[in-house]
């Protein structure tokens, strides 16, 4: 059932408010040069209605910029019942990107044929300060130098400027500095919708003739925390167990749920806004191209998903009691609570924000009626850096022939176009007021489109918070943390390619492969020319031993970008797994080449090395720090020769520097235990020992160390304890059975350990010399012999 306090025409208006503002936002990173935010934003505004072709050209387009053509294409090439002709003209560009010209001629030819694409008159174009882009690109350049202090301080002044550039959160988290949420994207409060006067006497319908001029609503400026100026927020809680990524029973294509499902709509007609600044969509925008039906005979529809966002559509019972943020239930949980929403406290009599005197704009839904061709321009005059930040409203003013001709027009005609606020609000009026028995109905639809704007505003911005919850969470490794945030995203944005793959690393991170291939599986069917990812995708394949999987990921990457990293990156995992180290140690090089700012080419180079030359091994894992300090795997790798090299501080020292940077890894805290053991203390290698059975209980190799200083530490009970866990748990590993035949022969069970010892000689008779040793002797030593990790 609908909100009672949503009317039907606010709901429409809503589902109109937030694909402007997502345009809006995508529009100025992409006039920034801010390609990384822009694609962030413009999959966000995709997942909302993937068959909306102003979403799928702004998502392409933002792809083609960011170095991403192959994924630009898929986007934009359709059917020719479904394409038109911007899709035509985005997969020219596309095809010219790839060499392709033959196809960009047929492309541009099929543009000519195909359906017209009836894109907004306006785009929204949202002023970023100049000092912020400066400074995230100077974060971005000190990243790169490998200067994280001055990195992250940059990325801090750029977040303080405009917090909308996620790709300045991106690398705040990546130098390793972790803001809390609430100091970067602090809670905004609830926006408030102007309420008419308590004295207000006269009806719509009588006074919607008399009113010169419409209040503005007070409506918050983008992004901007002003606490008079919001409503209530939208409340963000988990989903369902249904719908949980991290359940071991949910998968990733969930028949009802499922964006990969094609659904049905009313039409393609588009949004448009007049009051925001004009730029075209692309050089066969400018011409404003004709819709695919006369605007005069279409009706304007709202998509089922953006329904479901604004909550058009009917809801049962169940999906109300869910506390889990999906679109469909976005107001369900204020409803549920019976709560009205909050009005402003104006008793005066007076509305402010309105703007009475002889320069009224003409609407747009005015021009469109009356058949004019001339475009009107708004000539928009920006103040000063610090007054801007400082403006909430747009002051607005309507003629007495515009309130009357918008009464007649039907709210679902297409000539009516809302008028939203501008993105760079200006300051509000102070002039006359207006009387108090003049609310109207195009003071009231006024409000109304400047509440929903704020609601938009809120949205989003809400959104951001929870991404960036999850991001920050992911780069720390608190992986548990990082999938509870992803879950509490709303549904249709975790079908997304980038949410896939952000769960996929955090279940590989977990030592989780099997959830993990199950989560990058479905971003590659979301997504089926990825190359974001795929090398930690191939390593995973690696662990898991899939050789011909891997090698058809391989091949698929090396068809899609034969110069992308991610493609040498996955060819060298599958000639390692196949035990052909130079042909490998070829491809991590070449990958090096490709990009030298990858860190995992060098650490993959250095573990293909270090079983034939330990220096040449310090040296790839040397590389891979200097680009990247966080790189705990290089870290790793180091501890790893210098443990070879009998050098146990050092191996130490740089064990603990990669659990440091990743706590949560039980084979790097094993390390460390092993590294103390090598040096003589053995209580605190036990104590690391533990620590890591109980971060991760299933590890083998974690739980077998400890098992063998507890028999170092005469605590056979125990040992054997842990030792009948591994010969449950692997029982193909003929070390722990022989560990537990000489538990049991310490402890006097020497019917166990004879029926151990046979065992271990079944499964391995090059033991048959150890097993001799042992039944010679009773002595309880130490034995060197390591489990096979495979």
């Amino acid at each position: 059932m609908q909100p009672s306090h949503i009317s039907n025409d606010q709901a429409l208006t809503l589902a109109q408010c937030i694909p402007l503002r997502f345009q809006a936002i995508i529009w100025s990173c992409l006039e920034s040069d801010l390609v990384k935010s822009a694609v962030f934003y413009a999959e966000r505004y995709y997942a909302l209605d993937n068959q909306d072709h102003d979403a799928r050209h702004l998502y392409a387009t933002a792809l083609l910029r960011c170095g991403q053509p192959h994924s630009a294409t898929a986007l934009v090439d359709l059917p020719a019942d479904s394409r038109c002709g911007g899709c035509s003209e985005i997969k020219a560009k596309c095809c010219t990107a790839l060499g392709r010209h033959r196809q960009a001629r047929d492309a541009l030819e099929d543009s000519l044929t195909d359906t017209p694409y009836a894109a907004s008159a306006t785009k929204q174009v949202r002023v970023i300060p100049d000092d912020a882009v400066l400074h995230c690109r100077a974060g971005s350049s000190a990243l790169k130098a490998n200067l994280p202090d001055k990195a992250a301080r940059s990325f801090r002044d750029a977040l303080s400027l405009e917090p909308i550039l996620w790709e300045a959160f991106e690398g705040l988290c990546a130098v390793g500095s972790f803001p809390e949420i609430d100091e970067v994207f602090p809670p905004r409060p609830p926006p408030v919708k102007q309420a008419p006067p308590d004295d207000w006497q006269g009806s719509f319908a009588s006074s919607s003739r008399t009113a010169a001029s419409g209040p503005v609503a007070t409506g918050a400026g983008f992004f901007t925390p002003e606490t008079a100026t919001m409503f209530r927020s939208f409340r963000m809680g988990p989903p369902a167990p249904r719908d949980s990524l991290t359940t071991n029973d949910s998968s990733f294509h969930t028949a009802e749920n499922s964006m990969m499902q094609a659904q049905a709509r009313a039409s393609r007609g588009q949004i448009t806004s007049s009051t925001l600044i004009p730029r075209p969509l692309s050089s066969a925008d400018e011409s404003g191209p004709a819709s695919k039906k006369p605007r005069s005979v279409s009706r304007h529809h709202i998509p089922e998903k953006m329904k479901a966002l604004t909550g058009v559509e009917t809801r049962s019972k169940k999906a109300r009691a869910r506390p889990a943020l999906i679109i469909s239930n976005f107001f369900s949980s204020s409803s549920a609570r019976g709560s009205q929403p909050t009005t402003t406290s104006s008793r005066t009599g007076k509305a402010e924000g309105v703007q009475t005197g002889g320069t009224t704009a003409a609407r747009r839904s005015t021009r469109l009626l009356s058949g004019g061709g001339t475009k009107q321009t708004h000539v928009v005059k920006h103040p000063p850096q610090r007054e801007r930040r400082r403006q909430h409203t747009h002051t607005r003013s309507r003629s007495n022939e515009s309130d009357m001709e918008e009464e007649t027009t039907p709210f679902g005609d297409p000539a009516y176009s809302p008028s939203p606020s501008s993105i760079a609000h200006s300051p509000r009026s102070e002039g006359s007021p207006v009387p108090s028995n003049t609310w109207t109905a195009a003071h009231e639809q006024a409000a109304n489109e400047s509440y929903a704007m704020a609601q938009a505003d809120q949205y989003i911005y809400d959104l951001m918070r929870l991404f960036a919850s999850a991001l920050r969470a992911l780069a720390m490794y608190d992986c548990s943390t990082c999938l509870e945030e992803l879950n509490k995203i709303p549904e249709l944005h975790q079908r997304s390619a980038w949410v896939m793959a952000m769960a996929g690393r955090a279940h590989y991170e977990m030592v989780d492969y099997i959830k993990a291939d199950r989560a990058f599986t479905a971003a590659r069917n979301l997504d089926p020319f990825r190359l974001w990812d795929m090398e930690v995708f191939s390593t995973l394949l690696w662990h898991l031993q899939r050789n011909v999987q891997l090698s058809f990921l391989a091949q698929e990457l090396l068809s899609i970008d034969p110069r992308s990293p991610q493609a040498w990156i996955a060819v060298g995992n599958c000639f390692s797994l196949q035990k052909e180290r130079s042909q490998a140690l070829t491809c991590f090089r070449r990958a090096a080449q490709l990009d030298p700012m990858c860190a995992y080419a060098y650490t993959l180079s250095g573990h293909e090395s270090i079983d034939d030359d330990l220096d040449k091994a310090v040296a790839f894992f040397q590389s891979a720090l200097r680009v990247d300090a966080r790189h705990y795997n290089a870290w790793y790798g180091l501890g790893t020769c210098y443990l070879r090299m009998s050098k146990f501080r050092l191996a130490e020292y740089h064990y603990r520097k990669a659990a440091e940077i990743h706590p949560n890894n039980a084979v790097l805290l094993g390390c460390v235990g092993m590294a103390l053991e090598r040096r003589g203390d053995s209580n605190g290698a036990f104590a690391l020992y533990d620590e890591a059975v109980r971060l991760s209980p299933d590890n083998a190799l974690v739980r077998y160390r400890r098992a063998k200083i507890l028999i170092a530490m005469r605590n056979y009970r125990a040992a054997a304890e842990d030792l009948e866990h591994l010969r449950d748990s692997s029982p193909e590993e003929s070390n722990v059975v022989f560990q537990l035949a000489r538990v049991y022969r310490l402890m006097g069970n020497e019917t166990k350990s004879a029926q151990m010892l046979a065992i271990a000689r079944d499964m391995s008779p090059k033991s048959l010399n150890k097993i001799k040793k042992l039944l010679e002797t009773t002595k309880d030593e130490m034995d060197d012999d390591e489990m096979d990790e495979g």
